[in-house]
């Protein structure tokens, strides 16, 4: 029987991938599924805390069940790390993917260097409130325009090192395998795993 976790995000597109990578082993339960449909806090100034300060709202002041959070960021060298803990929120408020991305292809539109990674870092809080952090990097290159209809986010114009397509042009399964937040959720399963067989 796949044990619940509650992941503190109500993103379908993120509760998605990671249930992917997951599988059968762990069953992820939305604040919105336990009856939370607010706004969860994020107004650090860093990824790391971030995620923490998600996870400790849903931890505390909510459900005191295990739970994680992750923040991302996309990290473009040639604008000196920009937008990154900013990413969702790069051209305004309301979070608008088009909007980021237009914005962020205006940035670089002069740049030769396009080199940029993104970074996800994941906080997790077990049931007796110890914290753990897991991170997970990817590198690659921001195209001059957008490519593929999948994915998410600034997707259609990150091309991973290695690749010559972007994740947007990947299907879910090929991209959790190298992605930022593939990489950190399997840190971050690989722990629980040791953790849940420790207790038994």
């Amino acid at each position: 029987m796949s044990q619940k976790i509650v992941f503190a995000t109500n993103n379908r597109h993120k509760i998605e991938e990671v249930q992917l990578l997951l599988k059968d082993c762990y069953k992820i339960i939305s604040p919105e599924e336990l009856g939370f449909r607010g706004d969860i806090p994020e107004t650090s100034s860093t990824l790391e805390g971030n995620a923490l300060q998600k996870a400790r709202f849903v931890y505390y002041q909510l459900f005191h069940l295990p739970c994680f959070a992750d923040d991302t960021g996309l990290e473009v060298e040639a604008l000196g790390g920009a937008p990154g803990v900013y990413s969702a929120r790069y051209a305004g408020d309301d979070k608008n993917s088009d909007s980021n991305i237009v914005k962020l292809l205006d940035e670089l539109s002069d740049k030769d260097n396009r080199k940029a990674r993104f970074r996800c870092v994941i906080a997790y809080i077990d049931g007796n409130g110890a914290e753990y952090l897991y991170e997970g990097i990817v590198n690659g290159t921001i195209l001059r325009e957008k490519c593929g209809e999948k994915g998410f986010g600034y997707d259609p114009v990150f091309c991973p090192d290695g690749y010559d397509i972007t994740f947007a042009q990947m299907t879910l399964a090929d991209k959790n395998l190298i992605s930022h937040r593939g990489l950190a959720i399997r840190k971050f399963t690989e722990a629980l795993g040791a953790n849940f067989r420790a207790a038994r």
